[in-house]
Parts: structure tokens; sequence; C-alpha cells
């Protein structure tokens, strides 16, 4: 049985608008038709593998593909290749092959080794591996193994094939200039673009270019350099390389890392002057605040110097002395070097200082005036 398609959802918008009543209207564009995909969620079957349909094969014509086919009659579309490490670039063929029209059934023809060491040269992926890979594209419906190199119209009979899509450049190859030159000539061509910057060949050209790169990578990975297929001579000197590149590596992490040490130790230097530069601010302006012409030490300075002269200074004796009877009682001390059950000491005559050994303030006045 043909593969069908997998029910797909309806790609619908829905609008909807408050009526005066409250009510809600919703209004509901048509779907388009569901691509004919299984994909998406399996990969893709192969044809060997699938039982023929019975109904007649009656290709489609271009418009008719173009306006759209009904759901049950997709149109088939073939494209074909070697899908060596298959990428980007024969995926955006696949998808364009697949948009063509409308309604869409993509069978992938992959051409088997044998037949591509032939006419094009060794390949890097073998057969299954290449089989698998397009199986697993989602823009693929079904697969075609060992596929020819050149279409025949029992070919495109026996797989029901309505176009057949590839890039408009003449393909020269067994012995043609165009392989596909009475595909375009019963219009059954579908032309697709390239893209650009990206091939088989390009990613090939890559990897000889660093050859040497990769085998060291594998050997440290463990491959055997048997299996590299390489010489005992540059298996050594593989190694030697990547010893000296680990080397380098260690020396390239040090440097990086002084640098950074480096540059963290100016910030630190540069907020330490910072600070130092706030802190000196700050002691200048204290020391100055303290020790400057109008600061606080001189204003201490000059009021311990008022009170020290005014201490050191004599009194002015007053012009008339007054009575013994209008003074008042001085407060009297007495030496320390006296005690009361010691005897006074004799006074020396015409001494002011020692007429006994109670001094008042009075006496030394009468001194002082004598």
């Amino acid at each position: 049985m043909e593969a069908q398609s997998t029910s797909g959802l309806l790609l619908s918008r829905k609008r909807r608008r408050d009526s005066s009543n409250g009510e809600t209207e919703e209004g509901e564009r048509l779907g388009k038709i569901p691509r004919c995909t299984v994909g998406l969620k399996h990969p893709a079957p192969f044809a060997d593998e699938l039982v023929p349909a019975d109904q007649p094969y009656e290709r489609v014509s271009m418009e008719e593909a173009k306006r759209g086919t009904p759901p049950d009659r997709p149109v088939r579309v073939y494209a074909d290749g070697i899908f060596d490490v298959f990428h980007s670039g024969h995926a955006r063929a696949l998808m364009q092959a697949k948009c063509l029209f409308p309604n869409t059934h993509l069978i992938v023809g992959v051409c088997s080794d044998d037949l591509t060491h032939k006419y094009k040269g060794f390949t890097v992926m073998n057969e299954d591996e290449r089989y698998d890979a397009i199986r697993h594209c989602r823009y693929v419906d079904e697969v075609v193994r060992n596929a020819p190199w050149t279409l025949s119209p029992e070919f495109l009979a026996r797989h029901r094939i309505d176009f057949v899509a590839h890039d408009d450049i003449p393909y020269s190859s067994a012995g043609s200039d165009d392989v596909y030159k009475h595909i375009k000539e019963a219009g059954m061509f579908a032309p697709t673009q390239r893209t650009e910057g990206i091939s088989t060949s390009d990613i090939i050209t890559r990897i000889v270019r660093d050859y040497d790169v990769y085998v060291r990578r594998n050997l440290q990975r463990g491959y055997t350099a048997k299996e590299l297929n390489v010489s005992f001579i540059n298996e050594k000197k593989y190694h030697l390389q990547e010893r000296v590149d680990k080397v380098k590596r260690k020396v390239r992490d040090v440097e990086e890392k002084s640098k950074e040490f480096v540059q963290k130790v100016e910030e630190k230097s540069i907020d330490l002057i910072q600070k130092w530069e706030e802190k000196s601010r700050e002691f200048i302006g204290n020391f100055l605040q303290m020790f400057g012409p109008e600061g606080a030490l001189k204003h201490m300075l000059k009021e311990g110097k008022g009170r020290m002269l005014q201490a050191i200074s004599p009194r002015q004796s007053p012009n008339s002395s007054p009575t013994r009877e209008e003074r008042s009682p001085s407060p009297t001390f007495r030496l320390p070097f006296f005690t009361k059950t010691s005897p006074p000491p004799s006074p020396p005559p015409h001494h002011s200082g020692a007429r006994g050994y109670l001094i008042s303030e009075d006496d030394d006045e009468d001194d002082d005036e004598n």
C-alpha cells in the first residue's frame, strides 16, 4: 500500500468580535491543503518496501500542479543525487522541491556506491549511511535506493513521477552534456536553486587542508595509527606536535593569568592611590585646622600664655593701705615641715618671711609696704 499522508491540523485563524448583545461572532478562514508528509514523525519509507498502486498512472500538467491537486492525488516530484556528507545545501534543495506545488509527494533517489564510484568518485559515506541520512530529512516522503544515473521512461512510469526537480545548471556526466535534457524536453523538469558557499567538495577540501589537525585530534580520541592510515614516524611526529602545543597552551594560559593579575593589581593600586589622596587631603585639612595660622593650637597657646602671665605677674599695691579693722581676716596655712608638737623657731630679725610658724597674707602685705 502506498504511503498515506499524516493527518495535519488546518491552519486557521479565528476572528472574534463582540456584538451589541454580548455574543461572540467567529469567522474562520479556509485552511491550506495538508502536505503529504510522513517524515515529520517517522523516517521516510523505502520505495521497494511499498506495495505499488493498482490505479493507472496519469501525469498531471504544470498548470494543474500549481493550481492544486486533490488530497488523495498529490504531485509526485522526484529529486536524485549522491548526498554524500549530507549538509544544509542538500536540505535546502529538497525543501525547494517539496514546496514546488501546494500538494507534493517528494521522492528522493540515492545512487549506490558502485555507480557513484564509477561516474563521480570515492565517497566519504557509504550507501547505507547516505540512504539513512535522506530518510531522516523532514521534507522527504519516499526514498529510492540504488537510483539510476540517467532517468529512463520505464523508471519514471514505475515510480509514477510527475516532475523531476534539480538545479537548472546543465549536469554533464556519463558521456552526455546534460543528463536531464530529455526530461526538460518532455516538460517534466522543475528547476531549483543551488545554495552557494557550501558543497560536499568544499567540506572535503577543508578536511584535506587541515589534515594534520584532524589526525592529531583523532589520535587523542583513541584511534590507532593503522585506522587513520598513518605511518609510525608520522604518528610520533603528531604526538610530539601535540606535546609542543600543550606547552604553548600552558604558556599562553600563564600569560593570560599574569595579565589578569597585573590588571587587577593596577586596578587595586589605582583605588589605593585614590584612597591615599582622599586621606591625605583629610589629613592636611585637619593639620591646618589644628596647626595653621588661625588653628586651634594658636588659640590654645594664646589662652595658656595669658593665663601664665596672669599667674606669674605681681599684683599692684593699692595707694592707701586699709586699716587692720577694715581688712578681712586672711586664711592661714601651716608650713608642711612644722607640726603641732614642734616648738616654733625663733624668727631672725628683719626677716619678712619667718615671723612665726603661722604665716598670713596680711603679714606678706605688711612686708611689701616696709
